[in-house]
């Protein structure tokens, strides 16, 4: 009797635990809200830092190597979208997660992140939006996951204008948000 019991208070406790954690498909979705919002928060933070870069600046690429004719393989390209500017905005674009906040969609429970802060500094509009260090670390590591892992996807959209990044970056190419869902994410 006394072990029969026992069992019973474990399936108990088990039931109540994994009620408290959710399923694991919430868990799952979860993971990947802050994946899609980390990759379209880390495209709207290039485009506009990409944005901000004098469009009259150059700088030149090719081999610096002399030819035998006597020539070089150089050529001048807008700074904004070179390879090394792009690669020097992938290392600090992440360090913007911290503007963002969380709203969470009371109808689906989906998540979704948005600027906490404008770009002027000035606050927004934080009502149902979660501002929480929890959230803008977790936003920030994820980017900085994805800008590693994603580094010559990143480069090649962002060295072309490209339109719908968000979309063709963060949902086609990569998968982290749903196709279904794009729409919705628009607001970053």
């Amino acid at each position: 009797m006394r072990r029969a019991l026992s069992v019973l208070c474990v399936l108990v406790k088990a039931c109540l635990l994994l009620g408290l954690l959710g399923s694991p498909t919430d868990g799952a979705r979860q993971g990947q809200d802050i994946r899609c919002g980390a990759c379209r928060g880390l495209v709207d933070e290039m485009e506009w830092a990409i944005s901000k870069v004098d469009p009259k600046k150059t700088t030149q690429t090719g081999s610096f190597r002399i030819n035998p004719d006597g020539s070089q393989s150089i050529r001048e390209i807008p700074l904004a979208r070179s390879e090394g500017n792009l690669l020097e905005l992938m290392e600090t674009v992440c360090e913007r997660m911290k503007d963002y906040m969380e709203v969470v969609d009371p109808s689906s429970s989906r998540k979704t992140y948005v600027r906490a802060v404008s770009r002027d500094g000035k606050p927004m509009d934080p009502s149902e939006a979660k501002l929480d260090s929890t959230v803008t670390s977790s936003l920030k590591y994820t980017c900085e996951a994805i800008a590693e892992q994603n580094e010559d996807e990143l480069i090649e959209f962002f060295s072309h204008e490209t339109d719908n990044v968000k979309d063709k970056l963060c949902s086609k190419r990569t998968d982290l948000c749903d196709h279904a869902l794009n729409m919705r994410h628009d607001e970053l």
